[in-house]
């Protein structure tokens, strides 16, 4: 299978750039993957959708603040970091810009000297280590100076840092959100909930892998990035009944899916588990315990609109992006969502 059939036409002006004031105002397309058939609604109709019963799979982890602005000690030339992977409790995996200038022994001072990091190692992919020295907590410091590590594909300023969360975010530890959970409202959880659903919380930090893109032509030689997860016993309980009950596993966003799938074991049971994910998902997977699927709309030939295919079929799923385009749905990040049951 070739990377090009994933591709579709988008218009850039659908890019959504800012987040709806409004989290469940926005947009739902819904796809019946049996029929094929596509309903056009508001994202708080999705109750109407959840059935007693059923188990919705949320993905809880919090974005890390992961991106620096600070400047090279004794030139004040400017210089970006993005934490990608914490190594030790003072030392990360980052990505510098520019990384020319980023030489081992460079020393980068960020917020007049309330944080500063040495340039320690330069490891796979030209990425830096940095060892980071500091008074106080490293997370409170974070939080004042990091900014969000929005996707490349967002050029506004989010003026509210809380909106590239989703309200149920409590694990920090990503570099981008699970965006298919920014639609939800502590409300419409709540009326969820008392429909007699299960919200069952699992954690899969995502990594900016995420929006790598796939280079190869034939996806089966694509390699995935290498993402934590963790499922405690009660979420995997909440999972088990609704399976063992006949009900349905509705899982929020490729996050929970991935993490869903790559604990199960091969009659689709869960226990208590953790550990790394490169799981890759396209047509032909078999799914275990994934049911229909709660997602935004995703880049052409991405890893992720191949998830999409995997669950409704290729043929359906770019109809219904089509048919998305044409209806001006906004795409990506903070844009609309789709259902597929």
């Amino acid at each position: 299978m070739k990377r090009q059939d994933f591709y579709y036409e988008l218009p850039e002006e659908l890019i959504a750039q800012d987040p709806l004031v409004d989290r469940e105002s926005s947009r739902l397309l819904v796809l019946d993957r049996e029929s094929g058939v596509i309903s056009h609604r508001v994202f708080r109709d999705i109750t109407e959708y959840l059935h007693e019963g059923d188990c919705l799979v949320i993905n809880d982890t919090k974005v890390l603040p992961a991106r620096l602005i600070g400047s090279r000690e004794g030139t004040n030339g400017k210089i970006e970091i993005l934490l990608l992977k914490r190594k030790d409790n003072n030392m990360w995996e980052t990505l510098v810009k520019p990384g020319r200038k980023a030489k081992v022994g460079t020393k980068i001072i960020f917020g007049g000297g309330l944080l500063t990091g040495e340039v320690v190692d330069v490891v796979e992919e030209g990425n830096r280590l940095i060892q980071f020295t500091y008074q106080g907590i490293f997370e409170e410091i974070l939080d004042q100076l990091g900014q969000m590590p929005l996707p490349p594909y967002i050029t506004h300023q989010l003026e509210d840092k809380n909106r590239y969360q989703t309200v149920y975010a409590a694990h920090t530890g990503s570099a981008a959100a699970p965006t298919a959970g920014l639609h939800f409202t502590p409300e419409l959880l709540k009326k969820i909930e008392r429909q007699g659903v299960d919200i069952a919380k699992v954690t899969l930090h995502v990594g900016l892998g995420t929006f790598r893109p796939v280079k190869v032509d034939e996806i089966t030689d694509h390699h995935m990035h290498s993402e934590f997860y963790q499922i405690d016993q009660e979420a995997a309980d909440k999972i088990n009944r609704a399976k063992a009950n006949g009900k349905r596993v509705v899982c929020v966003g490729t996050t929970s899916c991935r993490t869903v799938e790559s604990a199960a074991d091969e009659n689709g049971e869960l226990a208590a588990c953790s550990g790394w994910t490169e799981i890759f998902i396209y047509p032909g997977y078999r799914f275990k315990v994934l049911d229909c699927l709660i997602t935004n709309f995703h880049l052409p030939e991405s890893t992720l609109i191949m998830l999409v295919s995997a669950l409704a079929g290729r043929k359906k799923v770019l109809e219904a992006y089509e048919e998305a385009v044409r209806e001006r749905y906004r795409f990506f990040s903070f844009g609309d969502a789709m259902l597929v049951v």
